[in-house]
Parts: C-alpha cells; structure tokens; sequence
C-alpha cells in the first residue's frame, strides 16, 4: 500500500512539475516576444519574464521533490536546475532597477543570468549521462532521453540569448538584442515541449521522469 501512495505521489508532483514549466516556458516565450515587438516598453516583458521566472523555480522545486529517491545523478541533475531557476530569479527581479551602469547591469542582471543558464547546461548534461547509464548516448526509442534532449537544447539556446544579453560598456547596449529575444523564445519552447513530453512519461519507483533538466 506504501509503494502504492508512493507512485501516486510521483505521478503527481511530475505533472505538477511538467505543468509549471509549461507555464514558465509559455510566459517566456511571451516576453521574449513582446521584447522583441516592442524594445521601447520593457516593463510589461520584465512582468511576463518574472512571473514565468516563478513557475521555472516552481518546477524546479518540485522536481527536486520528484528526484527524492532517484539515482545520483537524477538527484544532482534536479538540484543543480533548481539552483539555476534562483539565479534567473535574482536577474529577473534585477532586471526592475533604474539607473543602472552598464557594470552594475553586468554584475546584477547578465551574471546571474549566465550562471543560471550554465546551471541548467549542467543539470541537461547530467540528465542525458543518466538516461545513458553513465554515458552520453542517443536513445529515441526512450521518452525520458526526449525529455531530456529537448530541454537540453532549450539550455543551449537559452545560454546563447545570455552571452547575447551582455552590455558593453563602451555604446551602453547589449551585445545582440535578436539573439537575445529570439534564444530565449527558442529555449522557452523547447522547454514547453519537455514538460509536455514529461507528463506522459510516468515516474517509476526506480526513476523520476525525463524532465530533470
């Protein structure tokens, strides 16, 4: 009867999971959209980013909670992501201040942000060598190996939008401003993606879900 609840409990924190970061991917595709249509008005995309910031630690967390029992490394992969989602959140909420030099914007809202882009690169990395038994292999044939690929590449988009977000202090502008908007849809929804695939790829009393990344 334990391992009943308990498998009932993994089912439900990883659609809780999934569900949050389809949520968080959704908004920051959202923002990086309305960042890219309208530069000028940054406010409503720096509401968007932070409320889907929310949801990204959300998920983070629960899945955390979800990679409770798992294997070392599906362990190490949950906890590294969740570190990375409170990086974001320090920038996102950086991201409000006003009158900020180009070194303070670096320090308080690119540094954070790369940190937590590394983070979820590490956490993608871990995830995959899980999948793999220990190695880096290609398995299309195992939902949990999609989950994990597809959000991986979200990572790496995502670590593209935040090299791209850098300010140089020279013309007070970021390095490329699409990249950094169109990185960070294409991340977004590469991670939509993930958690769809993650609600139908049910957590066993051996393994948490693929969305570990």
């Amino acid at each position: 009867m334990a391992d009943v609840l308990s498998a009932r409990r993994a089912v439900r924190l990883n659609l809780l999971s999934a569900g949050s970061f389809v949520c968080g991917g959704s908004l920051f595709a959202a923002g990086a959209a309305l960042a890219q249509r309208d530069p000028d008005e940054p406010r409503v995309a720096a509401v968007t980013y932070l409320v889907g910031g929310f949801f990204f630690s959300l998920g983070g967390f629960l899945s955390v909670l979800l990679a409770g029992r798992a294997r070392s490394r599906a362990r190490l992969s949950a906890v590294v992501l969740f570190v990375g989602t409170l990086f974001f959140a320090v920038s996102l909420v950086a991201a409000f201040a006003s009158g900020l030099t180009p070194r303070q914007s670096n320090g308080w809202i690119w540094f954070p942000d790369i940190i937590g882009c590394v983070c979820f690169l590490a956490s993608g990395h871990l995830a995959l060598v899980d999948v793999g038994d220990g190695r880096w292999v290609v398995r299309p044939g195992v939902l949990t190996w999609w989950v994990a690929a597809v959000n991986q590449l979200g990572s790496a988009f995502f670590f593209l939008a935040g090299l791209a977000a850098f300010i140089r202090p020279a013309t007070d502008q970021v390095v490329n401003a699409g990249l950094v908007n169109w990185g960070t849809f294409a991340g977004a929804v590469c991670f939509v993606g993930g958690a769809v695939l993650q609600a139908f790829d049910t957590p066993t009393s051996t393994r948490t879900a693929g969305l570990v990344t």
